[in-house]
């Protein structure tokens, strides 16, 4: 399938004119962008006050939508087909009622669009309009303010609720921290963001933290499956986003004997860089950690998607005894990153710290959250884009892994 990158002017001609100037360079990718294919947003504008606010986004075909609110904050969704953004960020910047707009692809054949408000919000008219003429479409969404009592009716009366865990999927029966004894020892590799979420972005080459952490994600992938009698899984394969629990789930269906989630956030502070690795706890170990878990527990709300609270299961004694020990594992593979890091990557102060990351609650999974360094820093950014770099990291972190997984065997794990 033919994509153009989002900078090309070709991605702004209209769907049916494009086609008859790619078909008639005869090229074969060109034959293959005449099959079914992603809707193209390639135009958008926006106009209002605090009061009301108007978006039109252009198509190059009809799309199906749907709306949809959700509240803490007030946000309307607009759901979409897969959807190709060939939009220029400054033509949906947020203005009038809303205070941020992200767009993206949520899974396999889906896209959506999140509007978000910093008071309640409601949309007075959703319509498709067909340009005449120009073989295209636009969709227009009007909103306006409305009271806390009208954003709750609306929320009330909408069928619709998103699932925070794929369907029909039941939970695994918990598994002690060692794994299986009769099958491969599988390490979850969580790239982190993706598809709508974008991560944080890198000040010089402007990458986003998604792609920086999926080319990390295979690279570390890789180098685990070269370790003898050891499986590697990505939770995220491609730029799509997953939900929080979706990733933890993944990792439990797997039957994985470790997470690791893989990170590179910024901070206000551009000289702070180096590496971070994260275990879970209530209480974050400094502020720095509590900050960076509070940003990351939003990729939820940045998508769209309604945060619900796991049941409580304090009251399962088991299951409590098996989250200590796993907390211990955990702790465990936190220490051999660190000490496979020392004198090869760039640590941070105090690099082991530990902070209440939603992506590390699995209660029969070690996990660990890795910060490979800070997108903010110019010479962070430099190695986190380069190839090489993350190519001996992989393999310092695989190294790691053997180390544990050799201590569990010896320890009877």
């Amino acid at each position: 399938m033919l994509r153009l990158p989002t900078d090309n002017p070709l991605r702004r001609l209209p769907r049916a004119l494009f086609l008859v100037l790619c078909l008639a360079a005869g090229t074969p990718a060109c034959a293959a962008a005449a099959s079914p294919a992603p809707l193209l947003a390639f135009g958008a504008r926006i106009a209002g006050d605090d009061a009301r606010t108007r978006i039109i986004i252009d198509f190059d075909r009809k799309p199906d939508f749907a709306v949809h609110y959700v509240a803490n904050p007030y946000r309307v969704l607009i759901d979409l087909p897969e959807t190709d953004f060939g939009i220029k960020a400054e033509e949906l910047e947020a203005r009038g009622i809303f205070s941020e707009i992200r767009y993206g692809t949520m899974a396999a054949g889906r896209s959506r669009i999140v509007l978000t408000a910093t008071r309640p919000v409601a949309v007075v008219l959703a319509e498709v309009q067909e340009e005449q003429g120009a073989a295209s479409y636009r969709l227009v969404i009007d909103t306006a303010i409305v009271t806390g009592e009208v954003f709750q009716a609306r929320m009330e009366k909408q069928s619709w609720q998103e699932a925070a865990v794929p369907a029909g999927g039941e939970q695994p029966a918990v598994m002690l921290p060692g794994g299986k004894a009769d099958g491969p020892f599988v390490i979850a590799v969580d790239a982190g963001h993706g598809g709508i979420d974008n991560g944080a972005r890198g000040g010089v080459t402007k990458t986003e933290e998604k792609h920086v952490t999926l080319a990390f994600a295979r690279e570390l992938a890789a180098a685990l499956n070269k370790l003898p009698g050891t499986r590697a899984i990505l939770t995220r394969d491609k730029d799509e986003f997953l939900s929080l629990s979706q990733r933890v789930q993944l990792a439990r269906s797997e039957g994985a004997n470790l997470l690791i989630s893989i990170h590179a956030d910024t901070l206000k502070q551009k000289d702070i860089r180096g590496a971070t690795i994260y275990t879970i706890s209530d209480k974050a170990s400094d502020s720095l950690a509590a900050s960076l878990a509070e940003r990351e527990n939003l990729s939820d709300q940045i998508a769209g998607v309604a945060f619900v609270d796991e049941p409580a299961e304090v009251a399962d004694i088991l299951l409590d005894l098996t989250r200590r020990e796993t907390q211990a594992f955990s702790i465990n593979l936190a220490q051999n990153v660190v000490d496979k890091f020392k004198d090869e990557v760039l640590l941070i102060n105090n690099p082991h710290r530990h902070a209440g990351f939603r992506v590390l609650t699995a209660p029969d999974v070690p996990s660990i959250l890795l910060e490979l360094g800070f997108l903010s820093n110019k010479d962070d950014e430099q190695l986190l884009v380069d190839p090489a770099w993350q190519k001996k990291v992989a393999g310092l972190i695989a190294g790691a892994v053997e180390q544990y997984r050799t201590a569990i065997v010896a320890n009877g794990g």
